[in-house]
């Protein structure tokens, strides 16, 4: 499949600014790009293990959109990894798939250098993500990150990332990209 797969998970889209209008443009592209929002699909925390990872395999690349909750992902979408990636872990089911993440961060990004009041570049909060993405044999896609996400971004500047946005996750070549 020539398409891209977007995996959702933001436990409250309709009161994100960032990822609802990342979606919003996302699904203006749905001759390219599928959206699959794991919290719309699982309000009651039933993932269908089975039909998850028939739906990985349908794409070649996959992009993991959420916020950044206390560095790290939202619960549905750790709960999704836990039961659905078991079937990678050990096979080859995930190996050679483009896997990325796009993520909202509320806080500045100078917060996110060596130096910075978090002392963690996003590069290593990511690890988990990354680590995950090798024992797999994926291909790791290097991350699309909006900062100020809460707060500090001007709507001018959430339009312009969701227009990034869409050609990062088009991007056949991966490069990378960071909007803001």
């Amino acid at each position: 499949m020539n398409k891209t797969l977007v995996i959702l998970a933001h436990p409250n889209i309709e009161t994100s600014r960032v990822n609802r209008r990342w979606r919003e443009e996302l699904l203006r592209h749905s001759d390219r790009i599928d959206v699959h929002e794991l919290y719309a699909a699982y309000s009651d925390w039933q993932i269908d293990v089975w039909q998850e990872q028939e739906r990985l395999e349908r794409y070649d690349r996959v992009i993991l959109q959420f916020p950044l909750y206390w560095y790290s992902c939202p619960p549905l979408l750790k709960k999704w990894f836990d039961d659905v990636w078991t079937y990678g872990s050990s096979g080859t089911k995930l190996r050679g798939k483009s896997i990325g993440t796009a993520i909202s961060i509320g806080d500045q990004k100078a917060n996110y250098l060596p130096e910075g009041g978090v002392s963690f570049t996003v590069d290593q909060i990511l690890a988990p993500f990354k680590a995950s993405l090798r024992h797999v044999g994926a291909i790791e896609l290097p991350p699309f990150a909006l900062f100020g996400a809460s707060f500090r971004v001007s709507d001018q500047e959430v339009e312009n990332s969701a227009a990034a946005y869409v050609e990062y996750v088009s991007n056949r070549a991966g490069a990378a990209c960071e909007s803001i």
